[in-house]
């Protein structure tokens, strides 16, 4: 199986998660929350992580299972919830098995994101939600100089789609493991290519450029 690129840096993450991006992590499960909705039922925590994000979806009603494909991650996560160590492309589920599907933060972490929706829509039964959280496509990525607190400098790299390292901050998750770079339409069409209903889309910021981009899709019930 494939070296995943957060096993170098699981300990330092898990750290980051919990303590230095705190106030981050609670704007993004926020936005779980508010798209998501309650449970019960089980619910796919695709790109675990460290199983950061668990605790919300208990709290939602949900019974969590993780998905990720870095060992060191799940090492964490193991804590936290039933976890299983796979690719997000190629999950370990049958078809039409799971009411609900969350991505949280993961959606830079692949090679190929429209696979994983794909994934996705397969493992969902009908009537079943699929939840993205991720980073905006349109504001944050290695196209986008962020250093100047009051305003973002976009570039033309906004149109690459493959792995950068290139940041503007030295100290943050990319700087370590790269991020494959998602435009918006691509995210979008990805959804809708995969037989998925895009009921709802957010956007939300700790200043007046968004830097959060999520969104709710439900698989058609056609009985």
């Amino acid at each position: 199986m494939t070296v995943a690129a957060y096993d170098a840096h699981a300990d330092w993450y898990e750290e980051f998660a919990s303590d230095t991006a705190a106030d981050y992590m609670t704007r993004v499960r926020r936005q779980l929350a508010d798209l998501l909705g309650p449970g019960p039922g089980r619910c796919l925590d695709l790109c675990c992580g460290t199983g950061a994000h668990a605790a919300e979806l208990r709290r939602l009603g949900w019974e969590p299972v993780g998905v990720d494909l870095s060992g060191g991650q799940l090492r964490h996560a193991r804590a936290r919830l039933p976890v299983t160590r796979g690719d997000a492309a190629a999950l370990p589920v049958a078809d039409s098995a799971l009411p609900a599907v969350a991505c949280v933060l993961g959606h830079t972490d692949v090679p190929d994101y429209p696979a994983v929706i794909a994934e996705v829509a397969r493992v969902l039964a009908p009537g079943g939600r699929f939840v993205h959280v991720g980073v905006h496509p349109c504001f944050i990525g290695p196209f986008a100089d962020r250093s100047d607190p009051g305003r973002i400098v976009v570039d033309g790299g906004y149109a690459e789609r493959e792995r950068s390292f290139r940041v503007w901050s030295t100290h943050g998750v990319r700087a370590r493991v790269g991020a494959w770079h998602v435009p918006l339409a691509d995210l979008l069409n990805a959804v809708t290519a995969a037989g998925l209903t895009l009921t709802r889309t957010t956007e939300s910021g700790s200043g007046p450029v968004p830097d959060l981009f999520a969104l709710l899709a439900v698989k058609p019930d056609r009985s």
